[in-house]
């Protein structure tokens, strides 16, 4: 079982406060700082990518939490005395295929989204493909975002969910607590700034999407797949002047953006698809069980 694969490291509450504390309070630093700066998020990138440049400023926003996971990689093993294999999954490897699906069965699917969305509304996009500057950000994306993406995965999906679930004694208060708080950590993203809180929906139901599968595959390996495709592609195919990631992508995203129903979409039809495909091909059993049952150290000695 996943979450009591954290038993097979030290535990201990003051550890797995550290981090987390220490995480959530940079994001809440900077939350107060971005609603007590009069500049608009959107006005302060703008302004840097054009002192700096888009792909330094993106280096800037990705290498942080790159070197972040390789921290949290240390304080697992020499903290909690936990493998990074037993952080990442239940299995005696890391399953290197299910990262590779869901990479690319993600990653292709969000292609086909944006092309389609191309070819009916051109007057939304602006072509902005540029060689040089193109291969550079290939480089800078290829080597850091799926770094930036694992932390994200290994701190909610992982250290959190394992921790928490560990002092909860069950599954459904990591998934909740995980989802909530991961979503929330967006909250300083342009995107909120620019759409209203309402997108939190959607980032907050990103987080179920990716909890619910990590505890039904008993392991993050599809959660860290999706994960590195949504950034990469978001990175190196459309962006926007009001996004997080600001880039020399192929594509601009020029269109008036407004929050409608369709931050609906993802969450209530996008996502569960993606739920059904992995339960058929993983032949996903007891949802409830996985989801809501019990933590109990026993059950790990026993499959031990």
């Amino acid at each position: 079982m996943y979450i009591e694969q954290g038993y097979r490291g030290q535990l201990g509450l003051w550890k797995y406060l550290v981090i987390p504390t220490g995480f959530i309070g940079l994001i809440i630093i900077n939350y107060i700082t971005v609603l007590n700066t009069p500049q608009s998020t959107e006005e302060i990138m703008q302004i840097m990518v054009e002192r700096l440049g888009s792909n330094l400023v993106l280096i800037t926003m990705l290498l942080p939490l790159a070197i972040a996971l390789f921290l949290l990689w240390i304080w697992v093993k020499l903290i909690h005395q936990q493998s990074i294999t037993s952080l990442t999954t239940s299995r005696k490897k890391v399953d290197w295929k299910r990262i590779f699906f869901s990479f690319f069965l993600w990653g292709g699917i969000t292609a086909l989204f944006v092309v389609v969305d191309y070819y009916f509304n051109p007057q939304d996009y602006i072509w902005n493909f540029d060689l040089v500057p193109f291969l550079s950000l290939v480089v800078i994306a290829i080597l850091l975002v799926p770094l930036q993406t694992s932390f994200e995965e290994y701190l909610f999906r992982g250290y959190l969910m394992q921790g928490i679930g560990i002092f909860a004694k069950n599954r459904w208060v990591p998934l909740v607590v995980t989802s909530v708080i991961f979503g929330l950590m967006h909250i300083a993203n342009p995107e909120v700034e620019k759409l209203g809180y309402g997108i939190m929906i959607y980032y907050i139901g990103t987080g179920f999407f990716l909890g619910v599968i990590t505890l039904m595959d008993e392991g993050m390996e599809l959660a860290l797949g999706f994960h590195a495709a949504n950034n990469l592609v978001t990175v190196l195919l459309v962006t926007a002047t009001w996004t997080a990631f600001q880039t020399e992508s192929v594509l601009k995203d020029v269109s008036t953006p407004a929050l409608g129903y369709d931050v609906l979409v993802p969450v209530l039809v996008v996502f569960p698809i993606l739920i059904f495909i992995f339960s058929k091909k993983y032949k996903w059993s007891q949802w409830k069980e996985r989801l809501t049952g019990a933590v109990e150290k026993a059950k790990l000695n026993l499959e031990s």
